[in-house]
């Protein structure tokens, strides 16, 4: 904590700079977890000459699918979701990440007879994998798991794996123990760094994909195998269908380009590789998409498209979220006073959609790919992955104006720890507006805070902190100034298959959203789990918006008596110009008064 005193008699006021640096990184990095889109039809891209390896064929093969289920032939009873988990060895990648947490708990929870999650996990921050899969226990978010089985921990296996080195990192015991019991995978693992240099984000979210998928045909029982991917993907189109599009690259003669190449090369050419593409982390989860694609013919395949992952909707309790990534940072930057601009379009969709409706889609998902997976009726026929795309836009429409106006409004009501400012921030779409507001909001109260800093012997930092804030804020231009359409009728098609105690238990139907009750929980979320804020402690936060609010009344009174006593009252010319100014302003409110009068 960085204990700093406020500048301009504390008109501005920070207790704790640390989260930030959470949020935004030291190297400038900021993280949204992904977005969705659709296209019209699978003929659309059939036409434009590419081999989709029966990515076209997707709609036939779901109806196929239908008509098994109904007439019988897939089943003379469907197994519910939990029933079907049960007695199952689950393996996780990414299971400390955000999204996976989440994954590991609903499955413990709402399929408690699941037999066993194996977890690839690596060493980190001087912690072993074990260290990091206890801590991770502990949290809150374990919290209903552990009072209903106090032992759930003893059903975890960590794995020790490093997705950057070869084979994964994993030991031929690890390997023989995991090809003779896994029944179902779900590869969450990525890098959802925006600014990730390509040669990395390609080993992480394409290279360790294929290797995850060689392990996976080593698997003697392995029934699913669900890869979560980012409907952000295919952002370069406008429409996008729940089919797997051809990628901008083949991936195996751009990993054999890039090995030679050093990074400078790499840096360089970079913007050229991903061309209509915002960044390398669309770029490289394409590349993945399309790896993924090649192995449908020897496994039973689906992929997961979310939109911008947020805070939890309904599990495993309203508002939880963990980090600072996506809009966490934004809505925390702009209650705590930080943010007062950016530049996005109000009537553009806010395509969020929360943890727990991604996470029970793709308990789903891995049901219905291992139970209802059909057989190939011929050599012309392939069976194919199934593509969901898991956004909100299309179905339950949310806009970033109106983002804005709640958030604005549940700062206010739940505020922020000692704020630096009280909650006030505007969206705008036009460049020259927002750098305005960027001088006047940011960098002028950043000058006086470092003044003030370096007055009073301390480092200064404010500049610093807004110079990375933009950069951050930069990076999500891209995807908060313009709209995608998305297709979701597999989504649909899957919705129908599940029986209603299972579209109760494992819910992603965000028709029933409520967007501002939602929004006021993220909110308070950001505020309990993110920056361990006690909600008890909100009367004293208001009070200290109420004494910035006075504090800045006083300043601008203090500010216009200056101007005056500098500027106009030493000039007969600017005295004139102010007093026609102030008398038209007389004028115009005895005019209002009596058209009023008239009125009524």
């Amino acid at each position: 904590s960085g204990g700093v005193v406020a500048p301009v008699v504390d008109c501005f006021s920070w207790e704790d700079p640390d989260w930030f640096e959470s949020a935004f990184g030291t190297e400038d990095s900021f993280a949204v977890d992904a977005l969705t889109v659709t296209s019209s039809s699978s003929q659309q891209v059939l036409s434009e000459g590419r081999d989709l390896d029966g990515a076209g064929e997707q709609a036939t093969d779901a109806q196929t699918r239908l008509t098994d289920i109904c007439s019988g032939t897939a089943g003379s009873r469907m197994a519910s979701i939990a029933e079907y988990y049960a007695g199952k060895s689950v393996l996780i990648t990414g299971a400390t990440g955000f999204m996976g947490k989440v994954l590991v708990e609903k499955l413990l929870r709402s399929c408690p007879e699941v037999k066993a999650l194996y977890l690839l996990v690596r060493p980190k921050a001087g912690q072993s994998m074990q260290q990091r899969v206890s801590d991770m226990m502990t949290c809150k978010l374990f919290d209903r798991v552990r009072e209903d089985n106090p032992n759930f921990h003893k059903k975890i296996i960590p794995i020790s794996s490093e997705l950057t080195q070869p084979g994964l990192a994993i030991s031929p015991e690890d390997v023989e123990k995991l090809s003779a019991c896994i029944n179902i995978v779900f590869h969450c693992a990525a890098t959802i760094r925006f600014d990730e240099p390509l040669k990395h984000a390609l080993q992480l979210n394409v290279i360790a994909t294929q290797q995850l998928l060689s392990l996976a045909q080593q698997m003697h029982h392995l029934e699913a195998f669900i890869h979560i991917s980012t409907a952000y993907a295919n952002c370069n189109r406008k429409h996008i269908d729940e089919v797997i599009y051809p990628p901008p690259v083949e991936p195996k003669k751009l990993i054999e380009s890039l090995e030679w190449m050093d990074d400078g090369i790499v840096r360089d050419i970079t913007p050229r590789l991903i061309g209509d593409r915002p960044n390398t982390y669309t770029y490289t989860k394409a590349l993945a998409e399309y790896v993924v694609q090649q192995e449908q013919d020897k496994l039973n395949i689906a992929i997961i498209r979310p939109s911008i992952v947020g805070a939890s909707w309904q599990e495993p309790f309203p508002g939880w979220i963990d980090n600072f990534n996506g809009p966490s940072g934004v809505f925390i930057a702009a209650g705590k006073g930080i943010l007062r601009t950016m530049r996005a379009n109000n009537d553009a969709v806010a395509d969020l959609i929360p943890v727990d409706v991604v996470i029970n889609l793709t308990l789903a998902a891995g049901w219905y790919t291992a139970v209802h997976r059909p057989k190939p009726v011929s050599h012309s026929r392939p069976k194919t992955a199934l593509v969901y795309n898991c956004t909100t836009g299309g179905i339950n429409p949310f806009h970033w104006g109106e983002i804005e106006h709640h958030v604005m409004s549940s700062f206010k009501r739940n505020p922020l720890e000692q704020a630096f400012r009280r909650p006030n921030a505007n969206i705008t779409s036009n460049y020259l507006i927002n750098q305005y507001w960027i001088l006047v909001s940011h960098k002028f109260p950043a000058l006086i805070y470092d003044l003030f800093l370096r007055l009073s012997g301390q480092k200064p930092q404010m500049m610093r902190i807004f110079n990375r804030l933009h950069k951050a804020i930069s990076l999500l231009e891209y995807f908060s100034s313009q709209d995608w359409e998305w297709n979701s009728e597999n989504l649909s098609m899957l919705m129908s298959q599940l029986t209603p105690e299972d579209r109760k238990t494992f819910n992603f139907d965000v028709r029933q959203l409520n967007w501002p009750e939602y929004i006021e929980n993220y909110c308070i979320g950001t505020k309990k789990y993110v920056l361990n804020e006690d909600m008890s402690d909100i009367p004293a936060a208001r009070q200290h918006l109420r004494k910035l609010r006075n504090i800045r009344y006083t300043f601008n009174t203090v500010l216009v008596v200056f101007i005056w006593r500098v500027f106009i009252a030493r000039s007969q010319m600017a005295r004139n110009i102010w007093y026609f100014v102030v008398s038209l302003c007389f004028k115009f409110l005895s005019y209002f008064r009596a058209s009023s009068t008239l009125t009524n």
